[in-house]
C-alpha cells in the first residue's frame, strides 16, 4: 500500500484530539507573541506528491515561523551563491543550544545552518543589493516553497530584531572573525524577518514536501531549487535539525525535520511527503512536546522513518 493511500486516509483530526491533553512543555518567551501564544493551538498537516493536502483542525491558523525558516534560507543561499554557501557554514551537529555563542575553531564558520550563527550567515548571503532587496527575495523565496504568498507580520519581525541579543552577539563575532560580509544589524535584520514570516500547517507541510520530493513544488509544480540543493538541505535537517536532540530524534521518528520555538516542526520525508505540526509548548530542547508525539505517530503509522527495513525485507544478489 502505498504512502499516499495511507496518508489519504489517515484521521489526523482523531491524532490531534489525542494530544491534545498533553500538558507538557512550555511556550517560548524570548518575545511577547511567543509568551502570548495558545498553549491548547495544535494543528497538523501532510502534502502529498499529487499535490493533495491533508489537514487537521486548526491547520490555517497562521503563526510565525521562527526557526523552522532555516532549511528554506540554506537552500536559497545555495542556490544563490551557486553552491558558495556550503563553503561558509558547517554541517556538523553541535550537541550544544540553537543560540549557543560558538563558531568552528579554526575556520570563525558557524557549525551548521540549523543553529542561530548559521542562519545569520544564510540569511546574508541570499541576494540582494541592500537589506531591503534581500528580504523581498527572501519572501520571495518561502511564498515559492509555500505555493502562495506569505507575509511578513512586522511587529514580531521588529521585536526579533531587537530583542535578539544573543543573534546580535553572533553576528559581530562572526564580523570579527571575517565571517560576515554584512553588517550585525542588517544580518541579524535579515534574519528576523525571515523568522517573522507567517504560515500555517498547510503552507509549512507543502514546504516540506517541496525540499522532500527534489525541489519540486507539489501544489504548483515549480521547480523551486533544483534536486541537488533539496538533497544537501535535507541532510543536514537530518543530522542537525533538532539541535542537541537530533539524535534522539532521528532514532525514534527517523524523518529529516526542523524544529522551531514557535512550536512548529517542519518534516521532509524523502520522496515520500512534506508534514507539519504546530503546537507551542516546548520541551528542553525547544522542541514541541506533542509535535514531537505526534512526529513518531505519523512515522510508524505511515511507514516513514529512513531506516526501518522495508517490510518482508529485501532481496540482494550480488555476483
Amino acid at each position: 500500500m502505498s504512502t499516499s493511500r495511507d496518508a489519504t486516509a489517515y484521521d489526523l483530526d482523531e491524532l490531534r484530539t489525542a494530544v491534545l491533553s498533553e500538558r507538557g512543555g512550555e511556550v517560548d518567551e524570548s518575545i511577547p507573541q511567543l509568551a502570548e501564544a495558545d498553549e491548547d493551538f495544535c494543528a497538523i498537516a501532510l502534502a502529498l506528491p499529487d499535490g493533495t493536502v491533508h489537514a487537521s483542525e486548526q491547520a490555517r491558523v497562521r503563526f510565525s515561523v521562527q526557526s523552522a525558516v532555516k532549511p528554506f534560507l540554506f537552500a536559497l543561499a545555495l542556490v544563490d551563491t551557486d553552491g558558495a554557501a556550503m563553503d561558509r557554514v558547517g554541517i556538523e551537529p553541535t550537541g550544544e543550544a540553537f543560540d549557543a555563542i560558538k563558531l568552528e575553531s579554526g575556520t570563525g564558520r558557524p557549525p551548521n545552518p540549523m543553529v542561530n550563527a548559521g542562519a545569520l550567515l544564510t540569511a546574508s548571503l541570499v541576494h540582494g543589493d541592500d537589506v531591503a532587496a534581500r528580504k523581498e527575495r527572501i519572501t520571495a523565496g518561502l511564498s515559492a516553497f509555500a505555493g502562495r504568498a506569505l507575509e511578513v507580520d512586522s511587529d514580531i519581525a521588529r521585536d526579533e530584531h531587537l530583542l535578539g541579543d544573543r543573534n546580535h552577539a553572533l553576528a559581530h563575532l562572526m564580523r570579527a572573525e571575517g565571517t560576515l560580509g554584512l553588517t550585525a544589524d542588517d544580518a541579524v535584520d535579515a534574519y528576523a524577518h525571515a523568522c517573522a514570516m507567517l504560515v500555517d500547517a498547510e503552507a509549512l507541510a507543502v514546504m516540506g514536501a517541496t525540499l522532500a520530493l527534489g525541489g519540486r513544488n507539489p501544489v504548483t509544480g515549480e521547480q523551486v531549487v533544483p534536486a541537488g540543493v533539496a538533497r544537501d538541505v535535507v541532510s543536514v535537517m537530518a543530522t542537525c535539525g533538532v539541535y542537541d536532540g537530533s539524535g534522539r530524534w532521528m532514532r525514534a521518528v527517523g524523518v529529516p525535520a526542523k524544529s522551531s520555538v514557535s512550536g512548529a516542526i517542519v518534516l521532509s520525508a524523502p520522496g515520500r511527503l512534506g508534514a507539519a505540526v504546530v503546537s507551542p509548548p516546548l520541551d528542553e530542547q525547544g522542541t514541541s512536546v506533542r509535535g514531537h508525539i505526534v512526529s513518531t505517530r505519523l512515522s510508524d503509522d505511515l511507514g516513514l522513518h529512513s531506516f526501518a527495513s522495508p517490510a518482508g525485507g529485501s532481496h540482494v544478489s550480488v555476483r
